[in-house]
């Protein structure tokens, strides 16, 4: 309860100080593009969606940080639906990819490498298989 009443505190205080610089018509589309930018980006969340999976499949994150990256990118969006400057700066700073991975490696103690060079490892692997041909001994021939 306590940090809901902090919240709604720093949200009053800021949207009165930037809608006053701002002005009130400004305050207004502010509001409507961002609920916009919001719905465009839950709308579109299937090229997020496949982007992380691309890096849980070169092993750049694991399953714990798949999901939070994805929780992220949903609560941001949500957020730049709500009205009010400061949810819009929070929505927008979880889009990035940048400051999501810092907050779910803040958690997470183990680092992964990641591995980007897929084709070149799967070469690697290919060095020790020898290509053979077997000939059935049952053929027949007319």
């Amino acid at each position: 309860m306590i940090y809901f009443l902090i919240y709604l505190f720093l949200e009053v205080i800021i949207f009165v100080n930037i809608s006053s610089a701002i002005g009130g018509l400004a305050t207004f589309f502010e509001i409507i593009i961002s609920a916009f930018l919001g719905l465009i980006i839950l709308i579109n969340f299937k090229a997020t969606l496949t982007e992380n999976l691309r890096s849980v499949s070169y092993n750049c994150i694991d399953l714990r940080q798949f999901q939070s990256l994805n929780l992220f990118t949903i609560l941001g969006a949500i957020l730049l639906i709500l009205p009010g400057f400061l949810t819009d700066i929070i929505g927008i700073l979880l889009q990035f990819s940048v400051f999501t991975t810092m907050l779910v490696n803040r958690y997470n103690i183990k680092s992964n490498k990641c591995n980007t060079k897929y084709e070149k490892n799967n070469r690697e692997k290919d060095i020790d298989v020898i290509d053979v041909e077997i000939i059935s001994d049952n053929s027949t021939s007319k």
